[in-house]
């Protein structure tokens, strides 16, 4: 599976990739980031994008209702990055406290500890799940 890096209308890299719904495409979107942001020169961002992508792609495996989803990752004008995982439920995602017993429901709470802002956009097809990741200072 190859992925499209292009070049946004402001000038800054973004790289999206359509993958099927299965927990491998996490593997997959780790690569499509790792590429991406060492190609961008953003090598201090690729464990912590790694780590959100991969928990933003379990979440559309695990509630999307369509046999994929699609992954974006961008460069934004201030060093950092925007991830996001596009699928088709109209499910929102909720960021809960599970018990220490809890098997699952970790995975925005990671993501919510490590991006600088995270959220979702209702799409008419179903929604966009997103985390923006901040450069060092």
């Amino acid at each position: 599976m190859t992925s499209r890096t292009l070049q946004a209308g402001d000038g800054m890299g973004v790289c999206t990739e359509t993958l099927p719904r299965r927990a491998e495409s996490a593997a997959t979107g780790r690569r499509i980031v790792r590429a991406a942001l060492r190609g961008w020169e953003l090598g201090d961002l690729v464990d912590t994008a790694e780590l959100v992508v991969t928990e933003l792609i379990a979440n559309a495996v695990q509630h999307a209702r369509y046999g994929v989803v699609r992954l974006t990752v961008r460069c934004t004008e201030d060093g950092g990055v925007h991830v996001a995982v596009t699928d088709r439920s109209h499910q929102v995602p909720v960021l809960r406290q599970p018990g220490p017993a809890a098997q699952t429901g970790r995975g925005l709470a990671i993501v919510d500890s490590l991006a600088a802002r995270w959220g979702h956009d209702p799409l008419p097809w179903g929604k966009r799940v997103w985390a923006e990741l901040r450069g060092p200072s």
